[in-house]
C-alpha cells in the first residue's frame, strides 16, 4: 500500500482530520427550518433557558419553581447567568456548551457580558444564523421532530405543506408519541381532520385502524418523513394488549411499510417526575431490551432506528443489534450526552459493531446547540477511533487516509442514509 500510514502520529492527524472535516447528517433534533414561521429558537436567551440549564438553576437558586417560571425570558436567562455562570464556575456539559457556542461564534467569552452577547444576536436574522450554525458546526443536514399533533405545527403543515420542505438542510420525521400513549384525547385530532376513528382503539375495530393506518400514510407522505419516531417509557412492553403495542402492529409498522421507512424508537424516558420543572422535570429509567428484540423478530421486514436513554441498557442493546441487522442503534441520547459517557459508550460499540452504529444525533432545541453539541462529540469521538486504529496499528495492518475517512463519513453521515434507504 503506498500510500498506507506508517506511524501513528499521522495516524491520529489523520483521524482527527477526517473527524472534524466530515459534514454530519444529525438524524434526530427538534429544530425547524426557517419556513416554519418563528417555532425554532435560536439566541443566547434560549440557549440559557434550555431546561438543562434550568434544571441546574434550580439546584442553587433561592426562587421557588414558581417565581422561576413567572419571569418573562430575558429575565429567566439573566437569573440563570447570575447563578450559574457567575456565582458558581460553568463546567457543567451543559454550562460549558453555551461557552463553546459563544466562543465558536466570535465572541469573547471571558468578558462575561452577556448584554454585549445579545447585542451581536440583535444584528442576525433566523434565516442568516441558520447559514452560520451549518457552517460553524460542520453539519449539512438535519432531521427535524415534526409534530402533527402539535396545532401551531400542524396548521403550518396544512397552509404551506410542501413549502416547509425546500431547504434540503432540514427534513422531516414524522412524531407519533401522543398517538401511541394518548389515543383518548388525540382520537379527536384525526376526527377534526376527517378520519372516522373511535374513541377506543381495539385491533377489532377495523375502521378505526384503517382510518388510522390511512391518516399516518398522509401525513408521512406530506410531510416527505424520512422516518416515523416516538419515545418511549422504560416499562413499555410487546406484544402486550396496551394500545401502543397494538397500533405499532396494525398501523404504525404497516405504515412504515407502505412508506419505506423506518421506525425510530427512543427507549427509557418517565415523563415529569416533577411536573413544576416542565420539560426539565422528566427522569431516566432501565428500560427492557427484550421488547425490542421482539419487535426487530416479528417484524424483519421493517427497519428500526433504536436508542436508549439509559446506561444500564447500553451493553444489551448493542449485543442485540449483533443479532438483527433491522436495528441500527443510534447516539448518546439526552442524560447520556456528556462526555465521559459518550465515550465509553462509543468505544463499547465500536468493539462489538465496528463502523455498523451512528454515533451520535444533537437532540438539539436551539439551533445554537448544534455548535457545541457535535464540537463536543468530534473531540470525544475523535479519541475514542484514534484508539481503535491504534489497536490496528499495533498488530500490523496499515490504512491509508482514504480508508479511515470513508469509515468516518459511514459513521457521521453514510450510515444513516443507507438505513433509510435500506440499503442496509
Amino acid at each position: 500500500m503506498s500510500g498506507a500510514i506508517t506511524d501513528k502520529e499521522r495516524l491520529r492527524r489523520v483521524v482527527f482530520g477526517a473527524v472534524y472535516k466530515t459534514p454530519v447528517t444529525d438524524m434526530h433534533t427538534h429544530l425547524y427550518a426557517p419556513a416554519f414561521e418563528g417555532l425554532g429558537l435560536w439566541g443566547v436567551d434560549h440557549l440559557l433557558t434550555y431546561h438543562y440549564l434550568i434544571a441546574e438553576t434550580m439546584r442553587q437558586t433561592p426562587l421557588s419553581h414558581e417565581e422561576f417560571q413567572s419571569l418573562d425570558r430575558r429575565a429567566m436567562a439573566e437569573h440563570v447567568w447570575k447563578t450559574l455562570f457567575v456565582d458558581h464556575s460553568p463546567y457543567s456539559e451543559a454550562c460549558r456548551g453555551v461557552l463553546t457556542t459563544l466562543g465558536r461564534l466570535g465572541l469573547d467569552v471571558s468578558s462575561r457580558d452577556l448584554s454585549a452577547y445579545r447585542k451581536w444576536y440583535d444584528g442576525l436574522t433566523y434565516r442568516r444564523f441558520v447559514d452560520l450554525v451549518f457552517s460553524a458546526a460542520g453539519v449539512k443536514t438535519v432531521v427535524m421532530t415534526n409534530d402533527p399533533f402539535d396545532p401551531r405545527e400542524r396548521e403550518l403543515w396544512l397552509k404551506k405543506g410542501d413549502a416547509l420542505t425546500r431547504d434540503p438542510r432540514f427534513r422531516p420525521s414524522l412524531r407519533i408519541d401522543p398517538l401511541l400513549f394518548d389515543w383518548g384525547n388525540q382520537y379527536r385530532v384525526l376526527r377534526e381532520l376527517g378520519y372516522d376513528v373511535g374513541p377506543v382503539f381495539s385491533a377489532d375495530d377495523h375502521r378505526t385502524v384503517e382510518e388510522t393506518r390511512r391518516f399516518l400514510i398522509d401525513w408521512g407522505r406530506r410531510m416527505d418523513a424520512l422516518y416515523l419516531g416516538a419515545s418511549f417509557p422504560p416499562d413499555f412492553d410487546y406484544p402486550s394488549d396496551s394500545p401502543a403495542s397494538q397500533l405499532l402492529d396494525h398501523c404504525v409498522l404497516e405504515a412504515c411499510g407502505r412508506l419505506n421507512v423506518p421506525f425510530a424508537m427512543m427507549v427509557g424516558v418517565r415523563r415529569r417526575v416533577n411536573p413544576s420543572l416542565g420539560l426539565a422535570g422528566d427522569m431516566v429509567g432501565r428500560a427492557r431490551v427484550e421488547a425490542v428484540e421482539r419487535i426487530c423478530a416479528r417484524h424483519p421486514a421493517r427497519r428500526f432506528f433504536v436508542t436508549m436513554l439509559s446506561r444500564e441498557n447500553q451493553h444489551e442493546l448493542a449485543v442485540l443489534a449483533r443479532k438483527f441487522r433491522n436495528l441500527m442503534v443510534f447516539g448518546c441520547w439526552w442524560f447520556l450526552n456528556n462526555p465521559s459517557l459518550v465515550e465509553e459508550i462509543t468505544e463499547m460499540r465500536c468493539e462489538l459493531l465496528g463502523t455498523a452504529f451512528i454515533p451520535q444525533h444533537s437532540d438539539a432545541r436551539v439551533l445554537d446547540q448544534l455548535i457545541y453539541k457535535w464540537d463536543h462529540s468530534r473531540r470525544v469521538i475523535a479519541r475514542v477511533l484514534c484508539r481503535k486504529y491504534e489497536d490496528l496499528f499495533d498488530t500490523g495492518w496499515r490504512m491509508e487516509p482514504r480508508e479511515i475517512e470513508r469509515d468516518v463519513s459511514d459513521l457521521l453521515d453514510r450510515n444513516f442514509w443507507k438505513f433509510v434507504k435500506g440499503s442496509i
